[in-house]
């Protein structure tokens, strides 16, 4: 999955936080004010007999190991559902920290998921739930459950904030504590506070890492040129700051125009730049996993890829920007050209498979005979034979002595970027809906806007700019696109796996 875990270990002996001689400080006095009668009313939260009346005594804000049959919030009494949730919560949170009699499992993000996910979606549930955290954190005795409930507190700081008249009494709680991840949980919290609150439940990825007592995750990111880096990802990263970190890195000058792409099986998928990294990470691969349990069962597997490509064209000339060119262009232009899907002539191609060969040959000294047709474009090859290809190859490579293969990546770049489809994602598709089109079409997406190429001859057949799109509708099997205005329109219906792709760059 690309996800290494060189990361920052924590230890016991670690002692951050609270000076000293500060006491801890618990939520006696917020409870006085805040929470309900620790005499439980006769109607239950919680259907059936299996839990046990009250839960803790009469200190509601201390450790118990019994499960409650109310919420801790007298605000909660009243709304019965949301009282019933706070209850199967604090049960959860009682079994993933070992506290339940007989009950020390603790399964992936099951667990985590059911604590979670209900105050992610009801704000009001927020507070229920660092009240209940909190309360099994003050005097627990058992150091195993202490651990793991500081685990919650760890995932739930990356995940959402509580309310101002809470915040004080958490922020204090967790400073005066002298655990070792205490201090990173109040770096969390500020930082949720400034960048927003997640969607989705902890991903799996930071569930472990806190379990094996890590504060750091690195994720393993892969670019198109055969190479990848590790980066730091925060639960409150978004797409758009990692792909910056990933640009001054790499010493690019630019991050505009790229993007993260999820790539699951034979789907690639861009981040949006405003979603959290771990969120988007776990929407799809929830996704995608309730897809494959409905046809392969329970133990479908899957595993995932981040990468970092330019996403946006419009903008990019070469040699503006020497790293993106050498890193990035170049091996995203590539594979387009071999294809054959721009309209290219033979001279052009013998220049432009000198300057490949030079890039991906030179030093072997690979005989080029034995490689045309991984420096051709596949719908030119048998428009000569293999060895007058090597002729004028060598022609043209001969023509550049001395030249590097960096350099080749740029000479290369700026033959295809006088093309009017340099920079277009190429879709093949086929049609019924248009007569005046063949079957088989050639579909590219540039600044230009949606251009209607002829398969065979690579002839442009029509552009469709931007702003004569009216609508657009996708599914799995089919893109349709409606042209004109309310006066004057037309349906263009296409077949294609890729209408996610199509969607998502229009």
């Amino acid at each position: 999955m690309g996800v290494n875990k060189p990361q920052r270990k924590i230890s016991p002996s670690q002692m951050y936080g609270a000076p000293i001689n500060e006491k801890p400080h618990t939520l006696r006095n917020y409870a006085l004010d805040h929470f309900r009668s620790p005499i439980p009313s006769p109607k239950s939260s919680v259907n059936g007999a299996t839990l046990q009346r009250g839960g803790g005594g009469k200190d509601l804000w201390r450790h118990t190991r019994a499960p409650i049959t109310e919420p801790l919030l007298r605000r909660l009494l009243n709304k019965e559902e949301l009282a019933h949730q706070a209850c199967v919560t604090f049960h959860t949170i009682l079994r993933y920290m070992g506290d339940m009699p007989g009950r020390q499992s603790r399964v992936g993000i099951e667990l985590t998921d059911l604590i979670f996910d209900g105050p992610l979606k009801q704000e009001i549930l927020r507070d229920e739930v660092y009240c209940q955290i909190m309360k099994q954190l003050t005097d627990n005795p058992m150091r195993g459950s202490e651990e793991r409930g500081w685990e919650l507190m760890w995932l739930a700081t990356g995940l959402f904030n509580c309310s101002q008249i809470l915040l004080k009494e958490l922020s204090h709680f967790i400073h005066t504590r002298r655990h070792p991840i205490a201090v990173d949980c109040l770096k969390r919290l500020q930082r949720t506070a400034r960048h927003g609150q997640r969607k989705f439940p902890s991903h799996h990825v930071e569930v472990e890492a806190i379990q094996h007592k890590t504060t750091q995750i690195y994720h393993k990111v892969y670019f198109p040129d055969d190479t990848d880096e590790a980066f730091i990802v925060k639960s409150s990263t978004r797409a758009k700051d990692l792909c910056q970190t990933i640009a001054n890195r790499l010493h690019m000058k630019s991050a505009e125009g790229f993007s993260l792409f999820i790539k699951i099986g034979d789907k690639v998928i861009s981040v949006p730049e405003g979603d959290f990294f771990f969120d988007f990470v776990r929407h799809i691969t929830d996704w995608i996993r309730k897809g494959r349990i409905l046809t392969e069962g329970h133990n479908a597997q899957f595993t995932y890829q981040v990468f970092f490509m330019r996403k946006l064209w419009s903008s990019t000339v070469p040699g503006k920007d020497r790293n993106a060119d050498v890193i990035f262009h170049f091996h995203q232009e590539l594979p387009k050209l071999l294809r054959g899907y721009h309209q290219c002539s033979k001279e052009e191609a013998a220049i432009l498979g000198a300057l490949i060969y030079r890039v991906k040959y030179a030093e072997s000294k690979t005989d080029i005979a034995s490689v045309i047709k991984n420096i051709i474009p596949s719908d030119l090859l048998k428009v000569q034979s293999n060895y007058e290809w090597k002729k004028e190859i060598v022609r043209a490579y001969n023509k550049d002595s001395g030249m590097s293969p960096d350099e080749a990546k740029i000479a290369f770049l700026k033959v295809i970027y006088r093309w009017p489809t340099y920079g277009s994602a190429f879709f093949e598709v086929n049609q019924a809906s248009d007569q005046s089109f063949p079957e088989h079409l050639l579909v590219a997406i540039n600044k230009q806007g949606v251009n209607i190429i002829h398969s065979q001859t690579k002839e442009l057949l029509a552009t469709l700019p931007f702003s004569q799109i009216m609508h657009w509708v996708s599914g799995p099997t089919f893109f349709h696109l409606t042209v004109g205005d309310s006066s004057a329109f037309s349906k263009l219906m296409l077949e294609t796996s890729l209408a996610y792709k199509m969607d998502d760059l229009l």
